[in-house]
């Protein structure tokens, strides 16, 4: 039985929705489809019934589903014994924009010393992504940004960090000590892509994105669009800025919450140990993860 296609039938069962199940695992919806119906024609039966919402296991698909999660977890675990019996076994991080410029180096000691001969990988992801690749299981293990749909996915808070207004310097309220989200009417904010999660895109924006505008997927763009054509955006208060724009403290915003996140299906004892070293670096409570 093809695992991909497993992991997208869990993703639909998961989501109870095809078109979301679709923007979870970045895809278009038409591919999502007919893997489904494959994998239907593969078992014989169908695996989903519609409703107005959406879709819902049937009785074979709920059966199918306990199957499939057990399975997906035996084939990390076999693929993490091959690798380390071979001495190549890989942790894929995934880091979200600027998240890898906040991974201490006391983390990456801890972890190396813990695993010496564990090879490391970054994927790094734009803006479109909040997951940083775990949602399309292109990575082990995430240090990223919240809010976005947690859906299957475990964290653990690792700082927390206010956030405010990034604007040009010469702003009316550049030089004020704070802004309230009245303060903030009728603003003009950078736009995200389309298909980010609307959580994340509510969150950073803050208002209606400027329709004209083009769609942003880095910090970088997102500040240079603030300097050169007066929109606005939420940063984190410690984000580094060019010359010529300044951060005003929000406080109606909740902080911002740097985690490192973990499909809840995965059961590899090299994730464990990477979520633990680094709760412990941050000093984060253990929660027995």
């Amino acid at each position: 039985m093809d695992l991909r296609l497993l992991r997208y039938f869990v993703a639909v069962a998961e989501e109870r929705h095809v078109g979301r199940a679709a923007h979870r695992l970045h895809m278009t919806q038409p591919p999502l489809t007919r893997a489904i119906r494959e994998l239907e024609d593969y078992v014989g039966v169908a695996l989903f019934e519609r409703t107005p919402k959406g879709v819902v296991p049937t009785a074979a698909g709920s059966v199918l589903y306990e199957e499939a999660c057990a399975l997906l977890r035996r084939a990390d675990r076999i693929r993490e014994r091959v690798t380390t019996a071979a001495g190549t076994a890989t942790l894929t991080i995934g880091t979200l924009a600027d998240t890898a410029a906040h991974v201490d180096s006391r983390l990456v000691a801890a972890f190396r010393a813990r695993h010496p001969h564990v090879q490391v990988r970054i994927h790094e992801t734009d803006l479109g992504d909040p997951t940083a690749g775990l949602r399309a299981g292109l990575v082990d293990v995430a240090l990223t940004r919240t809010p976005f749909d947690a859906n299957g996915i475990g964290m653990r808070v690792l700082r927390s960090i206010p956030v405010g207004v990034v604007m040009c310097e010469n702003d009316p309220l550049a030089h004020r000590s704070s802004v309230t989200a009245d303060d903030l009417t009728d603003r003009r904010w950078v736009r995200l892509p389309a298909e980010t999660d609307p959580a994340w895109t509510a969150y950073w924006t803050c208002g209606t994105p400027d329709g004209a505008a083009p769609e942003l997927r880095t910090i970088q763009e997102c500040l240079q669009a603030v300097l050169w054509n007066g929109t606005s955006a939420l940063a984190p208060l410690d984000q580094p800025l060019p010359a010529g724009l300044v951060t005003v403290p929000f406080p109606d915003r909740p902080p911002s919450r740097l985690v490192v996140a973990w499909s809840k299906i995965a059961r590899s004892p090299l994730i464990r140990s990477f979520v633990r070293t680094a709760a412990g670096g941050y000093g984060a409570p253990d929660d027995g993860a």
